[in-house]
């Protein structure tokens, strides 16, 4: 029975999150995983919804996917530091799976080159692999 994921991501910047979740599927599907997909708005609403999603008990894992990109403001650092540890505490008070495939740039065109596989530093890549590895001891 393959074990399947859900991948939550926000599609602010739509074309990055595209790459993103072609790439996490594709290594998923490499490794015998399937997920399904859910879409929000912004990435700050990504660990909300795997929050509620956790409580139906239907996922074995999580995928967290999109793109904050910064601006003139600190908006930038709050939003990113509050996601990281709403996911990481998602993981660990659930004993479940969550990985954070969100690109934190300075720039688009950083943002682009950390979605994109040519440069083979692909943040759907990596998050699928981190589920990857931890499926195998849990």
């Amino acid at each position: 029975m393959k074990k399947i994921g859900l991948i939550v991501v926000s599609d602010y910047y739509k074309e990055i999150s595209d790459n993103l979740i072609k790439n996490c599927i594709a290594t998923l599907k490499n490794n015998g995983l399937e997920a399904e997909i859910k879409t929000v708005k912004g990435s700050l609403e990504i660990p909300i919804l795997i929050a509620h999603q956790i409580n139906k008990k239907k996922y074995k894992f999580f995928i967290a996917l999109g793109c904050i990109i910064k601006g003139k403001t600190p908006h930038f650092e709050f939003i990113s530091s509050a996601i990281v540890n709403s996911l990481l505490n998602l993981s660990v008070t659930f004993k479940i799976p969550v990985a954070n495939g969100i690109i934190n740039s300075l720039n688009y065109k950083q943002a682009t080159e950390r979605s994109s596989k040519s440069k083979n530093k692909n943040k759907g890549i990596e998050a699928a692999e981190a589920i990857v590895s931890l499926l195998k001891y849990i």
